[in-house]
């Protein structure tokens, strides 16, 4: 297992800890030469959920992804879909 799929399983677990239909959780790796963006789709119902008040949730998760990035040497973003 290479490391941008451990980080791939870890926005998927946050997403469905975060949601209320952890089955319509979905996220695709778009792996690029030095930059990996995540792309997260939710439920219709749960897209509030995931960007939280003030877009605090997924700032935060977008956080993690800088910390995790910057210990493996890779950039890491994050795409919530509607």
């Amino acid at each position: 297992m290479n490391d941008s799929n451990g980080v791939k399983t870890l926005v998927e677990e946050i997403a469905k800890a975060l949601v209320d239909a952890p089955g319509g959780v979905v996220v695709t790796e778009i792996a690029g030469e030095h930059a990996t963006v995540f792309e997260l789709r939710v439920a219709e119902g749960d897209l509030g959920k995931v960007i939280g008040k003030q877009g605090r949730t997924a700032r935060s998760i977008r956080t993690l992804l800088g910390a995790v990035g910057t210990k493996l040497n890779r950039r890491f973003s994050l795409e919530i879909l509607e």
